[in-house]
């Protein structure tokens, strides 16, 4: 038990830990319904001591200390993936925003392009050998605290113990701050009309034996809605919510079919209500793996039938999909969109699917558009798209031509918009 007086040695208050951080450093913290808030609260704090902090993450969960304007000059997100905590100031210019895919994010914190001076993670107390769990998110925390010079630990016994490739041991952790808080949780909110009509024709694409990354909101809980017919269905994807969870308990999710790890839940996060961070905690059904591991394209497409279910803010009528904008607004980020995509259409009867409404502001926008807003940014491009799935239908896009594409695309468009794209189609001679 040498691990355990290490422990001791290392236990200090919040402010001791963050009193490591200095001017000018970069660091990186612990996203998601992981962000280690504690330590953020207390590093806020010492913002007249400091000067031109980097704060490195992906998404932030929760309310953002360093987010008011008298954080500036301070402190500056330089976000992986844009969130409700720094969007307004990222379009605003005061933080910044790195496109990237996500699988690649863990091989920039080892490089000295974004190497972290410090980490700063929420653990799960140590088990008896010492090693501390990242809980409910690894994604990049795990490469974070590898190649930070120092890492501040948050333990908290509210964090799940989730198993896999998710552990921290003590003797890595430079200082350790012990402190009890609920994590943050995204209840799950019913599916509309037009959403169950998109999950039900994911659902329809879908056979027995299929690997399934789907994320949160109405579509991906519609689409598990439809699937109760379905049998051995199984997972791997970036995030598991509640949705995973009643589909594992109504016995539509096994695992057992799956070609990689067999019988498991692969993701990186894990996202929900308090139900569903009791049920991951020490549950050897789930493992969680760095989002390099995950997320890999030629990881996720040695899943056979693997589906993978996406979400896009706009579609043009070539294929182009825009997901992290609106026009030259950042609304969040590449994610793992691409990832699953391309690992998708690499994997034996996979299927990459792109699934949006038809349309946007209560119906006065199409979502399946001419062009491209100006300044939007294309996360998936026109070659990568297979399936694109609206409330009035499937296209399929894979090996079409312009026309072709133009053509399926305004069938699944809303009527409304329908002769006005056809007359924008017509006006590129896209279509005759």
């Amino acid at each position: 038990m040498k691990w355990f007086d290490d422990y001791k040695k290392k236990l200090c208050s919040a402010e001791e830990a963050v009193s490591l951080v200095k001017s000018n450093s970069r660091v990186y913290l612990g996203g998601n319904a992981a962000a280690p808030f504690h330590l953020m609260r207390a590093l806020a704090k010492r913002k007249d001591e400091l000067r031109n902090v980097e704060l490195l993450h992906v998404l932030l969960m929760g309310e953002d200390p360093f987010s008011g304007p008298e954080m500036e000059g301070h402190f500056k997100h330089n976000s992986l993936f844009v969130g409700p905590a720094d969007r307004k100031a990222v379009n605003e210019g005061k933080s910044e925003y790195i496109p990237i895919h996500l699988h690649m994010i863990p091989r920039l914190l080892r490089s000295p392009l974004a190497k972290p001076d410090v980490a700063i993670v929420q653990v799960s107390p140590p088990d008896i050998h010492g090693f501390m769990s990242l809980g409910v998110e690894v994604l990049a925390s795990k490469a974070a605290v590898e190649s930070a010079d120092i890492v501040i630990a948050q333990v908290n016994e509210l964090m799940p113990r989730t198993l896999g490739d998710s552990f921290v041991h003590v003797s890595r952790c430079t200082k350790i701050v012990e402190h009890t808080e609920d994590l943050p949780i995204l209840n799950k909110e019913p599916f509309t009309e037009v959403e169950a009509k998109i999950g039900k024709h994911i659902a329809d694409l879908i056979e027995d034996g299929s690997t399934l990354q789907l994320g949160i909101g109405g579509i991906p809980d519609a689409v598990l809605f439809f699937l109760k017919d379905k049998k051995d269905l199984g997972i791997h994807t970036e995030m598991v919510s509640d949705g995973v969870m009643e589909a594992i308990e109504q016995g539509i999710i096994t695992c057992r079919k799956k070609t990689l790890h067999p019988g498991k839940v692969i993701a990186t996060f894990i996202l929900g209500t308090k139900k569903l961070y009791t049920y991951v905690d020490n549950n050897p059904l789930f493992e969680l793996h760095p989002v390099d591991y995950t997320n890999h394209p030629f990881v996720v497409s040695e899943n056979e039938k693997m589906i993978a279910i996406n979400s896009a803010i706009e579609v043009d009528l070539t294929g182009q999909v825009c997901s992290d904008s609106m026009g030259t607004y950042i609304y969040s980020g590449f994610g793992g969109q691409v990832d699953f995509i391309r690992g998708a259409a690499h994997a034996k009867d996979g299927k990459p699917i792109i699934a949006l409404p038809s349309t946007a502001k209560g119906g006065t926008i199409s979502r399946i558009a001419p062009v491209l807003k100006t300044g939007a940014g294309v996360v998936t491009s026109r070659a990568d798209v297979h399936y694109v799935v609206t409330e009035f239908g499937v296209a399929y896009l894979f090996g079409k031509n312009l026309k072709e594409r133009a053509e399926a695309l305004i069938n699944i468009a809303h009527p409304d918009f329908r002769d006005d794209l056809i007359k924008e189609a017509k006006a590129r001679k896209l279509i005759k």
